[in-house]
């Protein structure tokens, strides 16, 4: 089996559940042993994060700790590289530059998935920093796949959401908000949506007319295809 070197820490709940979701899916693969995994918990100042997520400004300054993670787990013998976080792919090019192992996208592996789907229109729900950057724009153009944004006041709802979730002071109430903007954005647009926030899936949102894609879960899906290869 390959060692998978999780870039994680953003936030730490996420990382957590990617962990696990790895374990426990290699495990109904794979009977013999647990994955090698590897795992750098980016120590990220508080204020950048608080930045970034609601504020959709200052991610650049998150770049040096992305860097830094991606040459130790290298170092540390990871054979690929994975970052649960889709706000931040928008540095994946910058990460691919500096380690000779591969780095597996979740923008990619994503589109990748609804492609085989034959989804030809989705709604993403992210950060602004993700929406702002139109992250999946060309991987998803490169599939067929048309996106569906939010409008302004939907995002600034949705990134207040995400912060909660970052810092665990979310609560029932914030899943009943994420469903009501699925609803309202989506609205005879889309009968698909990504959660092109890892951090949503802890809210579990649920929709009886729309279907919800959790890009943690298919990122953690190809990341067991990529450790048994």
């Amino acid at each position: 089996m390959k060692t998978v070197g999780i870039i994680g820490g953003l936030g730490p709940e996420t990382t957590s559940k990617f962990y696990l979701e790895l374990i426990f899916s290699c495990k109904k693969i794979n009977q013999t042993s647990y994955p090698p995994i590897l795992v750098n918990s980016v120590p990220l100042p508080f204020d950048i994060e608080r930045y970034a997520i609601m504020e959709g400004v200052g991610e650049e300054k998150c770049l040096p700790y992305l860097l830094q993670a991606a040459k130790s787990l290298e170092q540390a013998g990871a054979d690929f590289l994975v970052l649960p976080c889709n706000s931040l792919h928008l540095f994946i090019e910058d990460i691919r530059k500096i380690v000779k192992i591969p780095v597996i996208s979740i923008l990619e592996e994503t589109s990748k998935f609804l492609k085989e789907r034959k989804i030809k229109k989705v709604g993403v729900i992210g950060t602004s920093i993700t929406i702002r950057n139109r992250l999946y724009e060309k991987s998803l153009k490169q599939s067929g796949i048309k996106q569906i944004l939010p409008n302004d006041f939907q995002q600034v709802q949705i990134a207040r959401l995400i912060y909660n979730l970052v810092s665990s002071r979310y609560d029932n109430n914030d899943q009943k908000v994420l469903i009501k903007v699925i609803g309202d954005f989506t609205k005879g647009k889309a009968e698909h949506i990504i959660l092109a926030c890892t951090d949503l899936q802890l809210l579990m949102p649920q929709h009886n007319k729309i279907k919800i894609y959790d890009t943690m879960k298919i990122l953690a899906d190809a990341t067991i295809k990529y450790i048994l290869k």
